[in-house]
């Protein structure tokens, strides 16, 4: 008996669940989804769902961690225990802390926070389903809950990974390509400009494999772009 060969992760051209390698899944997007925050959104790819709320921005107590020139945000990134098959533990986990500070990092290059000084921007992200890249997904609905906010910003944050599976570069890895890849890239952009304000990579590829990767979201970006400016266009056609 020879040993078991894990599944085959692209057969005839076709990912798992019949997507070429640079097409993103369904996406479902709303805003205004929560009444008592100030903006609120909630995200969609495939099967991975995230809700945000955001509150602000607003005075910030205790007033020592005021900063006179500036505004804040501070963000929590949470996995509801019923999210993924094996019930996870609540309360915040080593890898919580690092997404909430990533999401931070990549959502801080587009506000205008120098006009509101002394306050605070919260940003609640609450994974409510997780099948894969639950980071690029909160932060898509992070970025439509601060701009449902009205929260001035340059650009809209797009969010979305990329990677490699079975020597296929592949855009928007669901949660069975992200345990079986060789790599993974969840990138945050302003697309405007294509700025990238997070990049990182989990597993190894060449140099010239990155560049295709970033790329591949780069380009594939622009539609979640596109959906993220209808459906606040569509809020306010309303």
């Amino acid at each position: 008996m020879g040993m078991k060969t894990k599944e085959k992760m692209i057969v005839d051209g076709k990912r798992l669940d019949g997507r070429k390698p640079d097409e993103v899944r369904k996406m479902e997007m709303k805003v205004g989804i929560i009444p008592n925050a100030d903006g609120s959104a909630r995200v969609s790819f495939g099967k991975t769902t995230a809700l945000a709320a955001v509150y602000g921005p607003r005075i910030l107590h205790p007033r020592r961690l005021q900063q006179a020139d500036t505004g804040i945000i501070r963000c929590r990134y949470n996995m509801a225990p019923f999210s993924v098959d094996e019930r996870i533990r609540p309360g915040s986990s080593r890898r919580e802390t690092e997404i909430s500070k990533v999401t931070k990092l990549a959502l801080l290059p587009a506000l205008f926070l120098k006009k509101f000084p002394q306050t605070v921007v919260d940003i609640y992200i609450e994974i409510i389903q997780a099948d894969g890249s639950t980071r690029v997904t909160g932060i898509n609905a992070a970025s439509l809950a601060l701009a449902d906010a009205g929260v001035p910003m340059k650009d809209l944050v797009v969010g979305l990974s990329g990677g490699k599976v079975d020597d296929t570069i592949i855009i928007d890895l669901c949660g069975k390509e992200d345990n079986y890849c060789g790599a993974d890239i969840p990138m945050a952009i302003l697309p405007r400009k294509n700025e990238i304000t997070l990049l990182q990579m989990d597993g190894q590829l060449s140099p010239d494999e990155v560049k295709t990767v970033i790329n591949g979201v780069l380009k594939a970006g622009k539609k979640v772009y596109e959906k993220q400016k209808e459906v606040l266009k569509k809020k306010y056609s309303e």
